[in-house]
Formats: structure tokens, sequence, C-alpha cells
């Protein structure tokens, strides 16, 4: 490979990442997902496993997909067929996992993904799901 093919293949192959870096990815209170799950415009999943849900419940509405699981992302890819053209939000215990989840997902080329901000639980940033009062299933 001659040295200007070398240096457009390298360029290239390093605009996802730069554009990923510029472009701040979509993200949602938990009032506001709450408030669109209810209005029927988007899915949300919870990417939590089943000890979290059973510690804390679910978010009303909520698919329960532990992103743990060895189908994890297969099994979001089959939602996203399930709800063509609805976006799908993630929500988590505090936000960490959603977001690092969100740029790993986009980084495949995954699109229309959402981070919820603050999770369940919330962080200094962002309240929860529970400190906003907003309601949750048992589980199991």
């Amino acid at each position: 490979m001659n040295r200007r093919a070398f240096l457009l293949l390298a360029a290239t192959c390093s605009l996802p990442r730069h554009a990923e870096a510029q472009t701040p990815l979509p993200s949602l209170s938990v009032r506001e997902t709450h408030e669109a799950v209810k209005a029927g415009k988007l899915v949300l999943v919870d990417i939590r496993t089943s000890e979290e849900w059973a510690d804390t419940g679910v978010p009303e509405g909520a698919i329960k997909l532990d992103m743990t699981g060895s189908a994890f992302e297969v099994r979001l890819a089959a939602l996203k067929l399930d709800h063509p053209g609805k976006p799908i939000a993630l929500i988590c215990r505090t936000g960490n996992r959603t977001s690092t989840l969100q740029k790993k997902l986009a980084g495949r080329g995954w699109t229309n993904l959402i981070d919820v901000r603050g999770g369940l639980l919330g962080n200094p940033k962002d309240k929860g799901w529970l400190a906003e009062g907003l309601p949750v299933t048992t589980y199991p």
C-alpha cells in the first residue's frame, strides 16, 4: 500500500470516532422519558441486572433487558425491529452505564438510542426516577 492510500485509509477510519466525539448523543431527563413512554413515543429499556430490578423495582413501562446477558445486543436489535421508527431509551441505576453503552453502540452504527440521565437513583447532576416520584413496578 502506498503512503497516500495509507493516509486516506487512516483518515477515513478515524472519522467516525472524531465525529462521535463532536456530536453529543441524545439524552432525556427521567421525567421527559416517563412522559414520552406514556405518550407511546419511545421504548424504555431497563439495562440493569435482576438483582437491581428486585432492589428498586422497574420503571413503569420499561422492558427489562440485562446488559450483561450474552444475547443483549441481539435482543435489543429485536426490540428495534418490533418498534420501527421509535427511539429506544436506556435506563440504569445512575446513568453511567447507559451513557457508556450508548456511546459503544453508536460506534457500532446504532442510531436512535437515548440515554436517560440520572437513572433510577440519580447522580450529582440529575435527579433519578425514584427521587422524581415516578411509578415503578415490583420485580419479580
